[in-house]
């Protein structure tokens, strides 16, 4: 029986890498929704001051900052805690504010940047998959029985 010559043919290996190169090239140009990352940053961050702190020992600790937008001074609820009175923080306030009562905030660094290392993390592992289906193409390919001469 002659060896079995290990040399790649094109087909077997421009065809699978095709592929893989135009599903990440798709996945790139699809944007930061594919890959399940949002960028749902609602509202201005702001400067506020914490003027009810609440404990970390319950769940649900909701603290009462104050802050300022257009000059005019509103109330919102922070759903934090850990926060010292009077100590000044950065909220995310929404665009349309209440007339009255105190308005839903949250953290400002929480959604600032925090999508930055998952779109390329996503898009290596797109990569990995596509890099690992090409070899099984092409381990299933090279281990095909080739037929026998007939005799």
């Amino acid at each position: 029986m002659p060896p079995r010559s290990l040399a790649l043919k094109w087909p077997t290996v421009a065809i699978p890498a095709a592929a893989g190169v135009l599903v990440v090239l798709l996945a790139w140009l699809s944007g930061p929704g594919l890959l399940g990352i949002t960028n749902d940053d609602v509202g201005t961050p702001v400067a506020a001051e914490v003027t009810k702190p609440a404990p970390c020992d319950k769940p649900d600790a909701v603290e009462t900052v104050k802050f300022t937008v257009a000059g005019k001074s509103h109330e919102g609820t922070l759903n934090g805690c850990g926060h010292g009175q009077g100590e000044h923080i950065d909220v995310a306030v929404p665009d349309q504010l209440p007339a009255q009562g105190a308005v839903a905030v949250r953290a400002a660094d929480t959604s600032a940047g925090s999508s930055d290392a998952r779109r390329p993390l996503g898009l290596a592992l797109l990569v990995f998959a596509c890099f690992s289906g090409g070899m099984y193409v092409y381990l299933v390919l090279r281990t095909q029985p080739k037929p026998k001469p007939v005799s």
